[in-house]
């Protein structure tokens, strides 16, 4: 394993991690909106085709406190290889039949390949470099997983709505083609362990079970910002009285998080991920409570510019808090505990934007948006004191 005092791309392995990254993201992304419209084409339900990303999501935490196991056991090469074949080729298996049990097995086995990806990939990052560049490591890697979201999520169901389905399942194969890029990956990474010896342990490192104790913190903040924006990409084309705000405002927060997500990276290492944390967890929260105005009625087009302002400035919260959360989560476990770190900054991760939707949308059902979203704007206020402690 060799680092460089060069941008963060000349450290070796960064590319290699970054395009197996990117491609996995993109089978995943393009295939998220779709798999349930291809469930109600079969003749699911409203109720079945929300199975479908559930059981996705689902298996996707189940498997992501084994990984590090799994790396141990196969080593880096292998496992990062498996979860990309476990995400491409049941993809493109759609195509055979749209029956929703067949629709939940594949979910399931994807659900599984996502589990690895985000776990393993989430710590190469930070394992190609020093501890000093960890927060530039993040953030190149979030840019490389976040920008397949925001030109893939959008399209995927536009293309299988106008034209068909086949290209959307073929496009979300494209995993498969990254795996020759994690065994390039691998020889830079230490041999089957999410841990590098090189990196001194430092004085009252937890031991394992206090690893996950010590990451709970960063990880309850995550979870909050991820709720509220599993809620608002769920329930986006419900706030709004015309489609294309929809579009608008999703695009303009899933392009201000990507950046917000990789250019905060650079930031923490020099001024530390604890003490800008709680700056943009008011950011997001005031966002949160001014979009909770907004939807209280569907949003029209004369309202468009304070909805894109709103979905802005959540987004950069939503960006930033997860690059930040992340750093302090590998800071705080250690450096041999980068696998157990990763594992539950990620389940987190998962685990807050699938209670998004479904938090929202049960209040919505009985008191609107504006309520749903504002509940999620307290939840992401109340995480203020976890941050502020972070800051020493």
């Amino acid at each position: 394993m060799t680092r460089t005092g060069g941008g963060i791309w000349a450290v070796p392995g960064m590319v290699p991690l970054a395009v197996a990254a990117f491609v996995g993201f993109a089978g995943y992304a393009a295939l998220l909106p779709v798999a349930p419209l291809w469930a109600v084409h079969g003749g699911a339900d409203s109720a079945g085709a929300g199975l479908v990303n559930f059981v996705l999501l689902g298996a996707t935490v189940a498997t992501q406190f084994a990984v590090p196991a799994v790396i141990r056991r196969l080593g880096w090469g292998p496992t990062l290889s498996l979860s990309l074949l476990l995400l491409g080729v049941p993809a493109l298996l759609h195509v055979l039949s749209d029956r929703l049990d067949v629709i939940l097995l594949l979910s399931a086995v994807r659900g599984v390949g996502f589990g690895i990806l985000t776990v393993a990939a989430s710590a190469a990052a930070v394992l190609l470099v020093d501890p000093l560049r960890r927060g530039a490591a993040v953030g190149a890697y979030s840019l490389a997983l976040a920008a397949p979201n925001v030109l893939l999520m959008p399209v995927g169901g536009w293309i299988s709505e106008a034209w068909a389905f086949w290209p959307v399942f073929a496009l979300s194969a494209v995993p498969v083609v990254g795996i020759p890029w994690c065994f390039a990956l691998a020889r830079h990474l230490p041999d089957r362990a999410t841990s590098d010896s090189r990196h001194p342990a430092a004085e009252g490192q937890p031991p394992a079970r206090g690893a996950y104790l010590a990451v709970l913190p960063p990880t309850l903040v995550l979870m909050a910002i991820t709720l509220a924006g599993g809620g608002l990409i769920t329930f986006a084309p419900q706030m709004v009285a015309v489609a294309w705000l929809s579009a608008a405002g999703l695009f303009v927060f899933g392009l201000v998080s990507t950046l917000v997500r990789w250019r905060v990276g650079g930031l923490a290492d020099r001024f530390g991920a604890g003490r800008l944390a709680w700056p943009f967890v008011v950011v997001a929260a005031a966002g949160l409570a001014w979009l909770a105005w907004l939807v209280h009625e569907p949003v029209t087009t004369g309202e468009v510019v304070p909805w894109l302002l709103a979905c802005a400035i959540v987004g950069s919260g939503y960006g930033a808090l997860q690059s930040l959360t992340m750093i302090r989560a590998f800071e705080v476990a250690g450096p041999q505990r980068v696998g157990a770190a990763s594992a539950l900054w990620n389940a987190g991760f998962d685990a807050g934007t699938a209670s998004g939707s479904v938090l929202v949308g049960a209040v919505a059902v009985g008191s609107g948006f504006g309520v749903g979203t504002a509940i999620t704007a307290v939840l992401v206020a109340l995480t203020l004191p976890l941050a502020l402690r972070a800051r020493r």
